[in-house]
């Protein structure tokens, strides 16, 4: 079996979907794994380190994905003209691909993986069940998203996180006020804290409170009979309504004047993000304050962020850095290529060594786009069509 990895070719990624670690467990599930050449290169792994895992470095992804029977990516591959090469056409029909493809804001995409005839699997739909948690790279990357997050905001910050005390006077602590406390806002709080900032968090989940306040920070909290049922049973918010949000933010209006750093962190899995944070709001905080908004990509939790600017608004400092984990390629790499092993472990006979399909076990039906020329994800599946129509 031929395991391709390609270096990724899109706009601000910085990582790779194999490390020397995971080349070395792919080996040991039965896989030749070839890597194109420089795939590493900003993730700190060298074709030398690759090699002696006992990886085969290839010159270019033609010859990477030439005869491969699995590919795997961080992004979805150059589909057509979309960049120097098409590197979905280079793939033959049948091959395993799998890698983070952004489905629900990717329509057309699926549709080329059905005219190629791959079975692609999206890894952001890994359920949050038991048995998928080392599958789970939602929270794998955004527990590093959370972290740098506070790192970006403390370098946009003109003062220190925590108290000093000094003999010329003292330092008050920095207030850090964090929208969602799912992964990412857990982490960002934690991080906060050790940074030594007093640390508030709102979510429109009730079970966040206990979660929030175990890390030492203050939950703030709309009450209603409305947000004792935000949950999902994937552990997501779910989106709430009119009324619900208009009182929201209120709450964070009133909030937001006292804070000297905002992380936004709110995501709703396949939908825009919730504008939780007004232009009005960005222009009531003191000069010198820092907003980071994670949500950027998926339409910003702030009014103001811009994908890939740092915008200063009236004094405010408001953060919108793209791929916010791919700004630790290190670790993101590392945390990934694990997901990826476990995930492709559900695909290889332990004992022959070779590609098995259990298409019934429900972390695949979970994952997989398209089979055997067709969109089969129920999601998708009506949208879509190998002819790209609709």
């Amino acid at each position: 079996m031929k395991l391709a990895v390609l270096r990724e070719r899109r706009a601000h990624e910085t990582r790779v979907a194999a490390t020397v670690d995971s080349v070395k467990r792919l080996i040991a599930l039965g896989f030749d794994v070839c890597i194109e050449s420089g795939a590493g290169h900003f993730a700190s792994v060298t074709d030398t380190a690759y090699a002696a895992a006992g990886a085969t470095i290839a010159a270019d992804a033609a010859a990477a994905l030439a005869g491969s029977d699995v590919v795997l990516k961080v992004q979805r591959p150059l589909i057509g003209a979309e960049g120097e090469i098409d590197e979905l056409g280079l793939m033959k029909p049948g091959t395993l691909l799998i890698g983070m493809f952004a489905p629900y804001g990717e329509r057309a995409a699926i549709d080329a993986f059905a005219r190629q005839g791959v079975s692609a699997c999206s890894m952001e739909l890994v359920p949050r069940i038991s048995r998928a948690q080392s599958m789970d790279v939602l929270s794998s990357q955004a527990n590093l998203a959370g972290y740098k997050s506070v790192l970006d905001a403390a370098a946009e910050f003109g003062r220190a996180m925590p108290m000093m005390m000094t003999a010329a006077g003292t330092i008050a602590p920095a207030k850090v006020f964090v929208l969602g406390a799912g992964v990412a806002g857990l982490q960002a709080i934690a991080t906060a804290r050790r940074l030594g900032a007093v640390v508030s968090a709102t979510d429109v989940r009730p079970a966040a409170k206990e979660q929030v306040e175990s890390l030492g920070a203050t939950f703030v909290w709309l009450e209603s009979d409305e947000a004792k049922q935000a949950e999902t049973k994937g552990g997501y918010a779910k989106e709430m309504s009119a009324d619900y949000q208009r009182r929201q933010a209120e709450l964070v209006a009133d909030t937001l004047k006292k804070q000297d750093i905002v992380i936004c962190t709110a995501a709703i899995p396949g939908k825009q993000a919730p504008r939780l944070v007004s232009a009005e709001m960005v222009r009531s905080m003191r000069p010198g304050s820092v907003i980071v908004d994670l949500a950027v990509e998926s339409g910003g939790n702030c009014a103001l962020s811009q994908p890939g600017h740092v915008v200063d608004v009236d004094g405010v400092r408001v953060v919108g850095h793209r791929n916010v984990p791919g700004r630790l390629p290190v670790d993101a790499s590392a945390l990934y290529a694990r997901n990826l092993v476990a995930f492709l472990a559900l695909f290889v006979d332990s004992t022959t060594k070779t590609l098995r399909l259990d298409v019934e076990d429900e972390i695949v039906k979970a994952t997989m786009l398209t089979r055997g020329g067709a969109v089969i994800h129920p999601a998708f599946a009506a949208a879509s069509s190998p002819t790209g129509k609709a």
